[in-house]
């Protein structure tokens, strides 16, 4: 079959299924695109032969920022459970480097998505063309090299025949559970565009099984001797909770075992936020329940988990606890050097499941005491007389019902990690692992297009806002209706408290005029973010108090398009978690409050453990 390199692939790709439990679904859902004349002609020809969007083609959606298409790609693959994700194909030159940052996202993340930049030309016959980096040590460099370290698999297809081979490696990553993440496939733009015979084998009908990896027996074995071992035990439920589907079998193995449950970020919605053994949110950003628990337990079951320094509190929160880390990837589940049981979540709750043991009574009465009190201070502050942040949360909370909260970074994370109540495993989408943003728009748009019977509501501060907003352009375009909460605090929130904390003064951290003294200090900035998001083609309502935002929210929930409610919230906040986060502090300085803050920090640090 005679074809261009770029419609072998997008055929290619129009072809491929993942497969797990039975239920199959498309790999790759589509192709989010800008054009460039680094792949207009290649992949951008391609895609309009095959009628995109008809059939058995893949459909195209133009975005409006290359960074942004990975966030939206990641937001769907999440949302798909890691089964189907999003390709991205982008020019070369800064569309390809634009990529970077939302490919280091989806690795850290491990989750799929499929990039395809574009690259110059592979016989180099035109010399130096048009965003080409030019690199005295070797012709074989371009931009696109930046991609190999945020990439699971990266490779260049310099010869049309190299094609299948690369094809059939990016699609092993993207359905491996274990070595999923960014797949960079770099295409030189002379390449995307020449013909070649290809065997028709290579377009038919693919189907990817992920496995569910299941415990050896060995490891099996010692781990149901830790559990014996233990009175106190407590489970962290962690992202691979969710992408195994192990909601059930986790409520039945706390139940049955008496344990309590901590959540990451990831695993946030882990057990329903009323059972007896949900613990709620652990670390730096927890509840006094599952951290008190944590300081006390005597053996910590990480469930899909990767132990980041948020998680465990800089290694200070868990005391002399054991590990016992279940999880797909045995990179992750060595961690804290405990014991090891590599397996899908769900295959291994099922095989611990039978062990005939049980914590201690009182434990695991204590935990359910200490869980219902975190659920009535929850309350009390979900019903703040003044628009702070947390009252806030409580009033989308009680609208979003079965809706999507989306979320990535500034102080929200952390009230929403403490605070939400999920009414469902799926109704909490918090980018934490990269906390990048700008993600918060891209990635709801990329939740709405995996679950188009959901309301999505996308948490976004200004900060993030100014950095990333232009996808509300596309929800516009597409008709994809997003509830936007545009949260202005004028200026970084979250690093502001950080700052003064470490001593440096809210340097850089409020959005403000140059002053007479020459220091960012002087009067707010006149911008009108409100009227910038109706600029881009949203519908736009204002809130000041709790009532008036749960009407907007209502009537925004009501409405077919995309709104933006912005909301300008007074200052304070809800009860802190208590736990630590290094972040280091100058060892000397001339600022009173910064040798305070170092006492304070090395104080801190002496609680840190080592693990051995």
């Amino acid at each position: 079959m005679r074809l261009t390199t770029a419609q072998a692939l997008t055929r290619f790709l129009a072809a491929q299924w993942s497969e797990r439990d039975g239920v199959e679904q498309r790999l790759i859902a589509g192709v989010l695109g800008i054009f460039g004349h680094g792949n207009v002609a290649g992949v951008g020809q391609a895609l309009a032969e095959q009628g995109a969007g008809t059939g058995d083609a893949l459909p195209y959606y133009l975005a409006r920022n290359e960074q942004a298409m990975v966030h939206t790609a990641v937001g769907y693959a999440r949302t798909r459970a890691r089964l189907s994700t999003f390709a991205c194909t982008t020019s070369i030159g800064p569309g390809a480097t634009n990529l970077v940052t939302g490919a280091a996202l989806a690795t850290i993340n491990r989750v799929p998505v499929l990039l395809l930049p574009g690259d110059v030309f592979a016989t180099r016959a035109p010399g130096t063309v048009l965003q080409e980096l030019e690199d005295p040590r070797s012709y074989d460099v371009s931009v696109n090299d930046s991609l190999r370290p945020v990439s699971r698999f990266f490779d260049r297809i310099n010869r049309p025949e190299q094609l299948p081979a690369a094809l059939l490696a990016a699609m092993r990553v993207l359905t491996d559970p274990a070595e999923t993440g960014a797949v960079t496939l770099a295409l030189p733009q002379d390449v995307q565009a020449e013909a070649y015979d290809w065997p028709e084998e290579l377009f038919a009908r693919r189907v990817w099984h992920v496995p569910r990896p299941v415990p050896e027996p060995a490891a099996l074995a010692r781990a149901k001797e830790l559990l014996r071992g233990s009175r106190r035990p407590l489970i962290v439920a962690g992202g691979g909770v969710r992408y195994s589907g192990a909601w059930a079998e986790l409520t039945r193995f706390a139940e049955n075992h008496g344990v309590p449950v901590g959540e990451t970020q990831a695993g946030k919605g882990a057990l329903p936020h009323d059972h007896p053994c949900a613990a709620g949110a652990i670390g730096h950003t927890g509840t006094d329940a599952a951290n008190t628990l944590a300081r006390e337990a005597d053996l910590v079951i990480g469930v899909g988990t990767r132990y980041t320094d948020f998680t465990t509190a800089s290694r200070t929160l868990f005391g002399q606890a054991a590990f016992l880390n279940v999880n797909v990837t045995a990179f992750d589940a060595a961690k804290n050097a405990g014991a090891t049981l590599v397996a899908d979540a769900r295959e291994a709750l099922r095989a611990l499941d039978d062990v005939d043991w049980r914590a201690d009574p009182e434990w695991t009465h204590r935990a359910a005491a200490l869980a219902a009190a975190w659920q009535s201070e929850i309350g009390h502050t979900y019903a703040g007389a003044e628009l702070t942040q947390p009252v806030m949360l409580g009033v989308l909370n009680e609208v979003a019902e079965g809706g999507v909260v989306v979320n990535a970074a500034g102080s929200m994370p952390g009230d929403l990690h403490r605070l939400w109540r999920p009414a469902d495993p799926e109704q909490y989408h918090v980018e934490y692992g990269y906390s990048c943003m700008g993600y918060e728009i891209a990635g709801g748009l990329g939740v709405k297009l995996a679950a188009p019977e959901r309301e999505v509501f996308v948490l976004v501060g200004d900060g993030s806002y100014l950095m990333m907003a232009q996808e509300i352009a596309t929800a516009v375009q597409e008709r994809i209706k997003l509830v936007i909460v545009l949260v202005d605090n004028r200026g970084f929130a979250s690093i502001g408290n950080l700052s003064e904390s470490v001593g440096a003064r809210r340097l850089g951290t409020a959005y403000r005029t140059r002053g007479p003294g020459g220091e960012l200090d002087g009067d707010p900035l006149p911008v009108d973010l409100a009227a910038n998001a109706a600029s881009l083609g949203a519908d736009v309502l204002r809130a000041d108090g709790p009532e008036s935002l749960r009407a907007a929210l209502v009537k925004a929930r009501e409405s077919a398009r995309t709104t933006v409610v912005y909301v300008e919230p007074v200052p304070g906040g809800g009860p802190g978690a208590q736990a630590w986060w290094d972040v280091p502090v100058a060892q000397v300085s001339g600022l009173p409050e910064v040798r305070a803050a170092r006492e304070r920090y090395d104080e801190a640090k002496r609680d840190q453990r080592l693990y051995l």
